[in-house]
C-alpha cells in the first residue's frame, strides 16, 4: 500500500519531498558529527589528563628509584611492584575510559540513526498521506462535477422537453384564437353590412316619405 501511495504521487512532487528528507537527513548528520566532535574533544583532554598523571606518575617512579638506590633490595622490589601495579592500574583506566567512549559513541550512533529514521518514516509518511488526501479529494470534486454536469444536463433535456410541449399547447391555442378571431371578423363584417343595408332602408324609406309630404304640400 505503501507502494501504491508512493507511485499516485506525481514525479516532481515526489522529487521535492525526498528533496527535503535528504535535506533534513543531513541536518541530522551535521548535528551528529558536532556531537561526535565534542566527545572527542573530551576523550582527548580526558587522556590528556591522563597522559598528565602518567608524567607526574613517571616523575614520582624516578623519586622512587633515587630513594630505591639507598635502600635495600626488598623495598626496591616493593616499591617497583606497586609502580608496576599502579601503571597497570592506570593502564586499565585508560582502556576503560577509551572502551567506554568507544560503547557510548557507538549507543549515540545508533540511538541517532534509529531515531532519525523514524523520524523520516514518519515524515514521509505524513507527506504521502497528504499528497494521497489531495489527490482523493481532487478526484472526488471531479466525480462530484461530472455528476453535476450529468444532472444539469437531465435537468436541461426535462425543462427543453417541457418548454417544446408548452410551445406546442401555445401554438395550438394560438391557432385557435387566430381562427376564433377570423370567425368574428367576418360575423362583424356581415353585422356592419346588415347594418348598413338596414341604414339604408331606413334612409330610403325616410326620403320617400320626405317626398310625399313635399308633395303633398
Amino acid at each position: 500500500n505503501f507502494t501504491n501511495y508512493i507511485t499516485a504521487i506525481p514525479l516532481t512532487f515526489q522529487t521535492n519531498v525526498l528533496t527535503e528528507l535528504r535535506k533534513w537527513k543531513l541536518s541530522l548528520v551535521e548535528h551528529h558529527k558536532l556531537q561526535m566532535r565534542q566527545e572527542k574533544e573530551k576523550h582527548t583532554a580526558h587522556v590528556r589528563q591522563l597522559s598528565n598523571e602518567m608524567e607526574n606518575l613517571k616523575e614520582l617512579l624516578h623519586t622512587y628509584e633515587i630513594s630505591i638506590g639507598r635502600k635495600d633490595e626488598v623495598v626496591i622490589t616493593n616499591l617497583t611492584q606497586a609502580l608496576e601495579r599502579q601503571k597497570e592500574r592506570v593502564e586499565l583506566m585508560r582502556k576503560f575510559t577509551l572502551w567506554r567512549i568507544r560503547h557510548v559513541k557507538a549507543k549515540q550512533e545508533e540511538y541517532a540513526n534509529r531515531i532519525a529514521d523514524r523520524q523520516f518514516r514518519a515524515t514521509l509518511m505524513k507527506k504521502v498521506w497528504a499528497a494521497w488526501r489531495s489527490l482523493s479529494e481532487e478526484k472526488w470534486k471531479e466525480k462530484v462535477a461530472k455528476a453535476c454536469q450529468l444532472r444539469a444536463e437531465d435537468v436541461c433535456v426535462q425543462l427543453t422537453n417541457d418548454y417544446e410541449a408548452k410551445i406546442a399547447e401555445l401554438t395550438a391555442t394560438l391557432e385557435q384564437t387566430k381562427a376564433e378571431i377570423l370567425r368574428l371578423h367576418s360575423e362583424r363584417e356581415q353585422y356592419e353590412d346588415t347594418m348598413k343595408k338596414a341604414f339604408m332602408r331606413g334612409v330610403c324609406a325616410l326620403n320617400l316619405e320626405a317626398m310625399t309630404m313635399f308633395q303633398g304640400k
